[in-house]
């Protein structure tokens, strides 16, 4: 139907994104979970017959953007048998899902014999079964473990519920009254789309709905085609770090990405990553596809509403098998940590293109934190699910917000209400604080992390577990800013001891006795730009308001306080004088890549080779996580490697390295240790 004009475009548009916020009004005030209710950890979504997001409003950018591999995945199986009434329930990462807590109710609308619609809601269901209460642990071998699997199936045929299915998923699920509420939730949320797109397609007409779609779609996919034609062409590279510790060591899975920008088409490619691992790092297709989208429209077109359109002129590549392609019978739990570290190597590769656009790495992980067991005072079965919110990266116009949702959450509220927790669960929230010195420095400071201690009351036990990332390698800045704090738990004990884990970010049902505090900090954001550089004034003002320590004002920012807390402008000049001369950067050398890499079994790491004397002047010692830094794009990492062979004052880097860095042989490279603080 040609010629719809502008202004019913736009209503009807807007029309279609109403009623996803409809849903996502239905969802909050119906569902059963606090996760839900409280922390809105869902999201919503209009689809067209073929799959492609059409609608959506404040989701969650890593629920919304995979679902058309799910959407995709159900037409697959079930696509020629589907009819007026049906409903489809799905959690199963492997048919385009994201994890299996995140359960998936897509409803088929019908009119005139046509199939138009599916509304759909995807929903953390904070119990699906498995090994520990909240399903996500630390420590699953395989995806049995992490929950039960819902293929796509109709939970409901022809307007008939089929409870037999739904009793039988609900009996291998914890709290299984909680459960069914989240599903009646999304049911209703589902109805309700379908009853108001019923009404939009008996005013408009299916003809001009469906056109107005065509249009929305294809305006999106030009505006992002002309922002990716106003970047140079080329080849541009980043590399991150999946994090495993096998017999008690540490091993680090490499995640590299060439990012090829041709004309108005952008592929970004993960040929060489790491191959999927018997441990929860692994994540699927969709998440990985998604993740490049959400990095994408965030950076180059973060202002209009997101639909299929803005993704059309993108390729992904990730071959199957690897952690970023997962396939049966790994574990998929991963995926907060496997989409945070894709974003990372966008965001990486973009700051060598767009430095002005790009902020520095956002927190690393999800920190998915579950506490859970059997109340005996009320006989029922309890399972929290704790997401402390994290630090975002500083960008060029600011400081990164600190314990808020990144923009892959949408509008996930990242603290929960102490209220709501000690009332619904056996918990005490005893202290919510931003943790000083936790933002990555930089002329603009990365977001600082939340820290919460939450003691186990009135039950004898409970388990812990946790599903991380980012406890070794931590957000790196962009520009010159430094690294965000790692994360990190622990167990505090009611005599004052403390139990720390010996795999970081990766716990699975830690056994916790009544009066037991879990301490959780989450991971600090990346810096942007020479710290050196940040106005000794907002150092100040950092130290006073306890964002910043008065150790590390000196120490990173150079900046010297006087006794009333202001800034000493002539000491502080000297100070940022001296540690301009201190740090000595080395020269960079032209290297093959098997002089700057090792392997051991799925394990690749990058290696930043030193002379004795360089390391020593620099005191680095061997297998120091370091990165180098030219200041014109991301900081790369490394782990040292003490060679004599090293000419001094050189350093060897890869022709990816060196793209990295936006370095040619010759050029400065600064050298800096990456280390948590106590």
């Amino acid at each position: 139907m040609p010629g719809v004009d502008p202004i019913t475009l736009e209503v009807v548009t807007q029309g279609l994104i109403s009623i996803v916020r409809e849903m996502r009004a239905t969802v909050m005030r119906t569902a059963k979970s606090v996760a839900i209710y409280e922390a809105k950890d869902f999201s919503c979504g209009l689809f067209a017959p073929d799959s492609q997001v059409v609608a959506q409003s404040n989701d969650i950018g890593s629920h919304v953007v995979p679902m058309p591999w799910s959407v995709r995945a159900a037409m697959a199986k079930l696509g020629d048998d589907l009819s007026p009434g049906d409903v489809i329930l799905m959690n199963d990462p492997y048919a385009g899902g994201t994890h299996l807590n995140d359960v998936t109710v897509i409803v088929p609308v019908f009119r005139d014999g046509r199939l138009v619609f599916f509304p759909a809601v995807r929903a953390h269901w904070p119990d699906v079964g498995g090994m520990v209460p909240g399903s996500m642990s630390g420590k699953a071998t395989e995806i049995y473990q992490e929950g039960i699997r819902i293929p796509p199936m109709k939970v409901i045929a022809g307007g008939k519920l089929n409870t037999s299915v739904l009793e039988l998923l609900l009996a291998n699920m914890r709290v299984p009254e909680e459960r069914q509420g989240d599903f009646d939730a999304m049911l209703a949320a589902c109805r309700v789309a379908e009853a108001r797109i019923q009404e939009m397609l008996a005013r408009w007409g299916i003809a001009l709905v469906e056109e107005s779609v065509r249009l929305d779609l294809d305006r999106s996919e030009a505006r992002m085609r002309a922002a990716i034609a106003a970047l140079p062409d080329g080849d541009y590279y980043y590399e991150d770090y999946l994090e495993t510790f096998p017999d008690g060591g540490f091993e680090p899975l490499l995640v590299p990405l060439k990012l090829s920008v041709q004309g108005e088409g952008m592929v970004a490619d993960f040929t060489g990553v790491s191959r999927q691992v018997p441990v929860p790092v692994n994540s699927t297709l969709a998440v990985t596809a998604g993740s490049v989208f959400i990095a994408v429209k965030s950076v180059l077109d973060p202002a209009l509403p997101l639909n299929q359109g803005s993704f059309r002129s993108i390729d992904v590549i990730a071959p199957a098998g690897t952690v970023l392609n997962v396939e049966r019978p790994a574990p998929a739990g991963s995926h907060g940590e496997v989409r945070k570290r894709v974003i990372a190597c966008m965001v990486g590769a973009l700051s060598q293109v767009a430095p002005d656009k790009v902020a520095g790495d956002l927190c690393r992980t999800s920190f998915h934190n579950l506490i859970g067991g059997y109340d005996a005072k009320t006989k029922r079965e309890w399972v929290h699910y704790e997401w402390s919110g994290g630090g975002n990266g500083a960008f060029l116009e600011g400081d990164g917000p600190s314990a808020m949702a990144p923009f892959d959450w949408g509008d996930l509220v990242t603290v929960q209400p102490s209220e709501v927790l000690e009332t619904r669960f056996p918990l005490l929230v005893e202290q919510s604080r931003l943790r000083t010195d936790s933002g990555g420095a930089g002329t603009t400071r990365g977001g600082l992390a939340m820290q919460r201690r939450i003691r186990l009351l009135g039950t004898a036990e409970a388990r812990y577990s946790l599903l991380a990332d980012g406890a070794v390698v931590p957000a790196f800045g962009v520009l010159g800013g430094r690294s965000g704090l790692p994360v990190a738990s622990w167990i505090e004990k009611p005599d004052g001891t403390r139990e720390d884990f010996d795999t970081p970010g990766k716990v699975g049902g830690h056994l916790m006795r009544e009066g037991d505090v879990v301490v959780l900090r989450s991971a600090g954001g990346g810096g942007y730009g020479d710290p050196l550089a940040r106005p000794a004034d907002s150092v100040a003002e950092d130290v006073r308001l306890g964002l910043v320590s008065p150790e590390a004002a000196a120490a990173i920012y150079g900046v010297v306080l006087t006794p009333d807390g202001t800034a000493d402008a002539a000491a502080s000049l000297a100070r940022r004088d001296a540690l301009r001369t201190a740090r000595r950067p080395l020269a960079a050398s032209a290297a093959p890549r098997d002089a700057v890499f090792e392997a051991g079994g799925v394990s690749q790491r990058r290696i930043c080779r030193l002379h004795p004397d360089d390391a020593a002047s620099r005191g680095l010692a061997a297998d120091a996580l370091v990165e180098m830094d030219t200041g014109r794009a991301a900081a790369l990492r490394g782990w040292v490697r003490i060679d004599a062979t090293v000419p001094r004052g050189s350093l060897p880097l890869d022709p990816i390295g060196l793209a990295i860095l936006k370095a040619a042989p010759g050029d400065a490279v600064e050298i800096r240790i990456v280390q948590a603080l106590p």
